[in-house]
């Protein structure tokens, strides 16, 4: 028997009689033409009282009407592995996990295997859901913390609009090299590719894409600086990018300069996560403390829920 990777069941009221399905669907559920095209040549159904019916269909006061999206193939290059997961919210749309530094998000040619995404599809399977993994913020291998992975297309679909309009809340801990003066500041540069380099960026006042970074200065030492970091823009290692710009590089992130001298990788840790979820609009608010190796740097306890 074909699964699908996820349903919606409504019971049309007065409110819906006499709109077509479509109308319904597209203005009410926010479902996407593109979705509907899927749903209808992919495997999906559209259902009232139980049979079929097209986007045609005009809807009546009591009928109930069932929307079955397609089953999702994963790629070639992602496969199942058991691995455990530090899942902090799950429901049948989004799970938000608290990643481990050290773990790629997804396989790549040199880590074809034990990324994150192959051991959410591994959960997806135990769960007897016919879809795949749907990433809606990456995090660098050697970052930790809260990221947030869709249980299918339409969920990703609806995050990556929230995403687009600024209405995915995320926060980030990091510690820097030296002194940083202000207690709160903003970096504002753009950041570009470094010629040669399929990896490393850097600011890049030509040809770079405007980059915005806000920090707030909550610990200092003799050596380091730890700050709350909230993005305003999200590029490719951003973060990373504009506090070495400054002359302040992540502890630990020899990619930009940093040192290895507290921490072997760069002190980096997703902290904060917050979001109106888009299908039920119940507030999301989490936190996450920092790993081990960042926590035994700070000098005094901090409260994420009020910083």
């Amino acid at each position: 028997m074909t699964k699908h990777t996820y349903r919606i069941v409504k019971t049309m009221s007065q409110l819906e009689h006499g709109l077509t399905m479509r109308d319904y669907l597209e203005k009410q559920l926010k479902i996407s033409r593109r979705t509907l095209s899927a749903i209808k040549y992919k495997g999906g159904k559209l259902l009232v009282d139980g049979e079929e019916r097209t986007v045609r269909h005009v809807l009546q006061d009591g009928e109930q009407l069932t929307v079955l999206f397609p089953p999702e193939t994963p790629s070639e290059f992602l496969a199942e592995e058991a691995m455990p997961l530090d899942i902090l919210f799950e429901d049948d749309v989004v799970m938000v996990v608290n990643k481990p530094a050290g773990i790629p998000v997804i396989p790549s040619h040199q880590y074809p295997a034990g990324t994150l995404a192959n051991g959410l599809l591994h959960c997806l399977r135990k769960q007897d859901l016919a879809s795949t993994v749907h990433i809606i913020n990456r995090l660098d291998r050697n970052t930790s913390g809260l990221m947030l992975v869709a249980k299918h297309r339409f969920g990703h679909e609806r995050f990556f609009k929230m995403q687009k309009k600024k209405e995915i809340h995320r926060r980030y801990l990091a510690f820097v090299e030296g002194t940083i003066a202000e207690d709160q500041g903003v970096i504002d540069a753009p950041i570009g590719r470094r010629a040669g380099s399929a990896i490393e960026r850097r600011v890049d006042w030509q040809n770079g894409r405007r980059s915005i970074t806000h920090f707030k200065v909550l610990q200092r030492s003799t050596k380091w600086t730890l700050v709350a970091v909230r993005l305003q823009t999200g590029r490719t290692h951003q973060i990373r990018v504009h506090f070495a710009s400054i002359g302040h590089p992540l502890l630990g992130d020899d990619l930009y300069g940093g040192s290895r001298t507290f921490i072997d990788r760069q002190a980096l840790h997703s902290f904060e996560v917050s979001f109106v979820h888009p299908f039920t609009s119940e507030m999301i608010h989490l936190h996450q403390p920092c790993p081990e190796d960042m926590l035994r740097l700070i000098t005094e306890p901090i409260n994420l829920e009020t910083i």
